[in-house]
């Protein structure tokens, strides 16, 4: 298990952050912005963003809120260095007043607020999941590189815990696709929240050492193949556990057990690869007590199960405990069965205890229909290692998130579209959680910041999102507000997580969801309303009077 990170790591955390979303990683829009705000005198007018998904990702009935983290690091480093300006200064038009540029190095974050819902939260579509909030043109500036770093975050987050629902909460899951990922960076991030979602370990190294998740791995195809002959084995001999003195003929133990396991199979010996024996002879010699190798390179009933149980056996002669073995290809719950089944005869045959707790590890391109149908079929996999379907989020590439303008000068700000999915909900806002009496969420309210907050017991009126006008009032057993202020005066002032402790926050937030939300297909709609006042502004800015600079104080 990989160890916690370091202060050395977390410095490398920012650092990374620095260097992959520098000010420059946005569009070259949100700089023409900019320079026509400067121009006009508005740039320093205060305005709040918020940003939000429309529709819940991968057909299902929630998301995961991830990649906070990242975006609060983004914002403390945030500031224009000479190289960018002189960068911007020759893709700019040549009108650019040159003073602009002056300006933007003065630039920096020390009067940006960030309220958040926190990250690892269970969330649905159309709520606002940040609200930013600073003078108009840094705010402006900050929208490309906070979608960048939310969205995907989000996305493969929700995917992971999609994974995890379908496995069920004891079957274990490995992550595994930096090599099919989107380059460097996304399967990094992939790995990070991945193992947020639920996965409980990854492949990924440079994960492991960053944020402190735990590594696993043993061999691929081509370590077995590489092996011809039982020549190439070296060292040929291995101390026993005890640390008895005398190395043992490992080669030649090794050879009378796979003769008695034949015997016991009555499997026919001609067929058994040599190279293949070699190679698994080699990794236990070399990793006497982590002994998980791939038994599929060629056959596995007819070599790879028996070169495995034979080496397997004489690692338990001398002491050790053999980890277990990986499925890569066919029908994996039927050879998991049968594979289950040698284990039991060996371990009846030949009195190895060592046996009952030998591992499955199943990999051949999972996707989540996989896990469902292993939770349907018999089978003995214990683990599961999951990669191009779970990183690169094949049933949906793009999560969607938007950010949009709320507030000019405390003035509330809408878009008005001929798609309701695309108006906005004005005004600065916050967000409680409606708890029922036995604790499981089930409205989501949306309020004016200025409004009180509702409280448990006491019955409310509210409007659903997307219900034609029509009110609903509900009563709360319990209220928990979801909005936290996390960045002041370029400051962080919430504590920043490690991925474990908001792998934590994930698991309790989805499994205190009913079981209707979660499903995976088909799951039941979850309510998200917006007050009595919020619906009452939005109406009066849809019949004409967006402008009213007092309507929050008069309501």
């Amino acid at each position: 298990m990989a160890a916690p990170p370091s202060g050395n790591t977390c410095e490398a955390l920012e650092r990374s952050i620095r260097d992959r979303v520098p000010p420059l990683l946005t569009d070259l829009y949100q700089f023409t912005m900019a320079y026509a705000y400067w121009r006009s005198g508005r740039d320093r007018q205060p305005a709040v963003f918020e940003l939000f998904f429309r529709d819940n990702p991968l057909g299902g009935g929630f998301s995961l809120f991830a990649g906070l983290h990242d975006c609060l690091l983004f914002l403390r480093s945030f500031r224009f260095t000479s190289n960018d300006v002189e960068f911007l200064r020759s893709v700019l038009p040549p009108t650019t007043d040159p003073a602009f540029f002056h300006y933007l190095q003065s630039l920096d974050c020390s009067e940006v607020t960030l309220r958040s819902v926190p990250e690892g939260t269970v969330v649905f579509a159309r709520e606002p999941l940040m609200e930013v909030a600073g003078p108009l043109v840094v705010v402006q500036l900050l929208e490309t590189s906070l979608l960048c770093l939310v969205n995907y975050a989000s996305l493969v987050c929700s995917n992971a815990t999609r994974f995890r629902v379908a496995a069920g909460p004891h079957r274990k899951l490995l992550e595994m696709g930096l090599r099919r990922a989107q380059g460097p960076d996304g399967g990094l991030t992939a790995s990070r929240y991945s193992y947020i979602g639920g996965f409980d370990l990854s492949s990924n190294v440079q994960a492991g050492y960053l944020f402190g998740i735990p590594v696993a791995g043993t061999m691929a195809h081509s370590y077995v193949t590489s092996y011809n002959s039982l020549e190439e084995v070296w060292p040929r001999t291995l101390l026993a556990a005890d640390g008895a003195p005398d190395p043992v003929d490992f080669i030649s133990l090794t050879k009378g057990w796979l003769i008695r396991v034949c015997e016991l199979l009555q499997a026919d010996s001609e067929k058994i690869r040599e190279g293949e024996l070699a190679a698994f002879l080699s990794y236990a010699i070399s990793y006497p007590r982590n002994f998980l190798p791939v038994i599929d390179s060629y056959s596995v009933g007819c070599s790879g199960l028996l070169n495995f149980c034979a080496v397997a056996l004489a690692l338990c002669e001398l002491g050790f405990q053999p980890l277990g073995l990986r499925l890569d290809s066919g029908d994996l719950c039927r050879q998991s069965l049968d594979v289950r089944r040698v284990f039991r005869l060996c371990r009846e045959q030949f009195s190895v205890p060592a046996f009952d707790s030998l591992i499955i590890v199943g990999t051949n391109n999972i996707c989540e229909e996989s896990l469902v149908e292993l939770n349907e079929k018999e089978n003995e996999i214990n683990m599961v290692g999951v990669g191009t379907h779970l990183v690169t989020c094949t049933k949906q590439p793009s999560l969607g998130c938007v950010y949009k303008l709320v507030e000019v000068n405390e003035r509330p700000k809408m878009k008005i579209s001929e798609d309701p999915k695309k108006t906005t909900v004005p005004g600065r806002k916050d967000i409680y959680r409606l708890a029922d009496s036995e604790g499981h969420p089930f409205l989501d309210l949306v309020c004016l910041a200025v409004e009180p907050p509702p409280q448990s017991g006491e019955p409310l009126s509210c409007y659903p999102l997307g219900s034609d006008h029509s009110s609903l009032v509900v009563t709360p057993a319990a209220v928990t507000c979801l909005r936290q202020e996390v960045f002041v005066q370029g400051q962080i002032t919430h504590p920043l997580c490690s991925a474990a402790e908001t792998r934590a926050k994930v698991q309790h937030s989805v499994w205190t969801l009913h079981h209707g939300h979660t499903r995976l297909q088909d799951p039941d709609p979850y309510t998200v309303a917006l007050s009595e006042k919020l619906h009452s502004l939005m109406t009066e800015i849809q019949e004409g009077g967006s402008n009213k600079k007092n309507f929050l104080l008069a309501n």
